[in-house]
């Protein structure tokens, strides 16, 4: 859209009656304000996520909901700024049923892959850090045990960490490369019954509060996965400080001097890389939703600042470049989270693919930080304080946008998918 030339106070609006530009009228400091609406009400009448889901996926959107709001929101700010994670949380957050819920039996809810990321969305709407965090218990180290663990080892951890009694971490990240993890140099070395773990995770959630970490390491036969007790001798997680984002979640450096642990702890079917990756595609699933949280909630925070502060006389929604800006942030809005949903039946179906998985990690985080950004623009100098969450989001997506793949290697695995050959070993 072509800028007007006009002055403020004769910016030309459309007559709704009129057929044709040409017909506009002129505002003026005499027109009425509109009145303030509910902005959440404004976007739903919209478009309405709600209607999209089956009512065992609302319920569990609802709860989601009712926690985001209820327990997260209204301490997050201060939190955030005070690098305060809220560990009182995770209990209530297995009790809700939240945590591993897509995995069937030993305590999980067992529900759908679209219960659980319309679940993720509505925690990402109040702070991704707290996502994250299901993310990490449920998708990454539940998920691994579930999928690779012996039977002893499932009833021995999947009950405790579903209902929140135990916290488990992943460590697969190293200080020298996240995204080739084939270069691995943590090692494990076969003595006896026992593997002797030595090396270092960097970017590790949770580590400093976990009781066990799911830890991967290069053999002699390639890439293992090892149940770790965080007790055990030698094993030592370190917060990272100095964090502009995810500042109400942990994230850490782990050292392992010589880790013991039996061959009873060994992962039986983690094997290659492929097992870790498994994994990381369930965390992906749970961003693509999430981020439309964090979307959502910057709209609603623009769209009602835009009907209640007024600039010139007017509320600054009532201009057509504010119009402009809310409604391309609709747009992405609505298409990320169709693209969620349709990603979600297709994972209901047993018919996602890997690549699908890229094509949203990849869109609906890039359009959640586009959201983002132009929220902040709406909000104007304000929008870089803490009265609105708007800055925190934003820089909450930037490390999401790093984390669990980054746009790089979401386009090359994109590039692959298209043309069949690899631009990456």
């Amino acid at each position: 859209m072509r800028p007007s030339t006009s002055s403020p106070d004769e910016l030309p609006v459309l007559n709704p009656t009129d057929p044709t530009p040409e017909k506009a009228s002129t505002m003026t400091d005499s027109t009425p304000s509109a009145p303030t609406l509910d902005a959440e009400q404004s976007l739903a009448a919209v478009f309405d996520l709600d209607a999209l889901l089956q009512p065992e996926e609302r319920e569990w959107q609802q709860r989601a909901r009712r926690f985001a709001r209820d327990r997260i929101a209204p301490t997050i700010e201060d939190d955030f700024e005070n690098k305060h994670f809220r560990r009182e949380f995770v209990a209530e957050l297995g009790a809700q049923g939240f945590l591993g819920m897509h995995i069937s039996g030993y305590g999980c809810a067992g529900a759908s892959a679209t219960s659980y990321g319309a679940v993720c969305l509505e925690l990402e709407s109040a702070d991704s850090g707290w996502r994250t965090f299901v993310s990490v218990q449920g998708s990454l180290a539940m998920t691994a045990i579930a999928k690779f663990g012996s039977e002893e080892q499932k009833q021995a951890w999947l009950p405790r960490m579903a209902a929140g009694e135990a916290i488990g971490c992943f460590a697969l990240t190293e200080p020298d490369g996240g995204s080739d993890p084939a270069g691995m140099r943590t090692r494990a070395v076969r003595d006896g019954d026992e593997w002797v773990i030595t090396g270092t995770k960097r970017w590790i959630g949770l580590a400093s509060i976990a009781d066990v970490a799911v830890v991967w390491a290069m053999t002699d036969d390639g890439v293992r996965g090892f149940i770790v007790p965080t007790d055990t001798a030698g094993f030592t997680a370190t917060p990272i400080d100095g964090k502009l984002a995810m500042r109400a979640s942990i994230q850490c450096d782990i050292t392992f001097d010589d880790v013991r642990v039996s061959e009873s702890m060994r992962l039986p079917d983690g094997l290659g890389l492929r097992a870790p990756f498994s994994c990381l595609n369930e965390a992906r699933y749970g961003i693509i939703w999430g981020v439309m949280g964090a979307a959502r909630t910057c709209l609603e925070v623009a769209l009602d600042r835009s009907m209640s502060r007024e600039v010139f006389g007017r509320p600054i929604g009532q201009f057509q470049l504010t119009q402009d800006k809310l409604a391309n942030m609709l747009l992405e809005y609505q298409k990320g989270v169709l693209l969620a949903v349709h990603i979600g039946r297709q994972k209901d179906a047993g018919a996602l693919s890997p690549a699908q998985i890229s094509v949203g990690k990849l869109n609906n985080v890039r359009e959640a930080i586009t959201i983002a950004g132009t929220a902040r623009s709406i909000l104007g100098g304000d929008g870089v304080t803490n009265e609105f969450p708007v800055m925190r989001h934003m820089a909450n997506l930037e490390a999401v946008r790093t984390y669990e793949g980054t746009d790089e290697v979401h386009s090359l695995i994109l590039g692959r998918a298209l043309t069949g050959l690899a631009a990456f070993s």
